[in-house]
């Protein structure tokens, strides 16, 4: 199994719990549940591979992620009932996925030898589109613009982290520890602490 492998079915099982629990608040039936748990667990990495031109995508010539996705749906569906509060567990779930899904985008574009700017996107869109389409889909705004909390700039920064380690160690295992670690605690520090960057504020019009 490789690293990448191993990227993907993490990301997969811990969005598609956030996928499930989306689901639940929504109020859908099991099928929605394993359809939006799917769409959260694979979104990113499809988008990866498509753009990477990765053929077939991942999920496409192994289908065990979408029986994680599934089963990972079904045990939220007779589950999300005994939580407290389903919006904060579906948060921190979502930034537990977010850093393992940046690493996964990072390696398969290191993989397939991307420039260091192809590498930070695919960062970027591996970790963030899986989220993207459950809020869409599940009529909620998206975790990503949420203002005040680092989402885009969590997952840049652990892209340029892995790139960064990259360069000064050659070593992979220490490049993708960097970008989980730096994604992680910004993400984390966002929600637990309100780490930010300045957000635009309009002026009023001038008479």
């Amino acid at each position: 199994m490789t690293v990448l492998t191993v990227l993907d079915y993490a990301s997969v099982l811990v969005f598609a719990l956030s996928g499930g629990l989306a689901a639940s608040r929504a109020q859908l039936d099991l099928v929605g549940f394993a359809f939006l748990a799917s769409l959260t667990a694979v979104g990113g990495g499809t988008v990866r591979d498509l753009l990477l031109d990765r053929n077939p995508v991942f999920w496409i010539a192994d289908p065990v992620p979408l029986a994680i996705a599934c089963g990972a749906a079904v045990v939220v569906f007779f589950t999300a009932h005994l939580l407290e509060s389903r919006q904060t567990v579906l948060t921190w779930l979502d930034a537990l996925a977010l850093p393992i899904a940046v690493a996964a985008g990072v390696r398969a574009a290191t993989e397939t030898g991307q420039s260091v700017p192809i590498i930070l996107i695919m960062g970027i869109a591996t970790g963030c589109f899986g989220g993207l389409l459950r809020d869409i889909v599940a009529n909620e705004v998206p975790l990503l613009i949420r203002t005040g909390k680092l989402y885009v700039t969590a997952a840049l920064a652990g892209s340029g982290a892995a790139v960064v380690a990259g360069m000064l160690w050659a070593s992979e295992p220490l490049a993708l520890t960097a970008c989980i670690v730096t994604c992680f605690t910004l993400r984390a520090g966002s929600l637990l602490y309100g780490w930010q960057l300045p957000v635009y504020k309009a002026r009023p019009p001038r008479n």
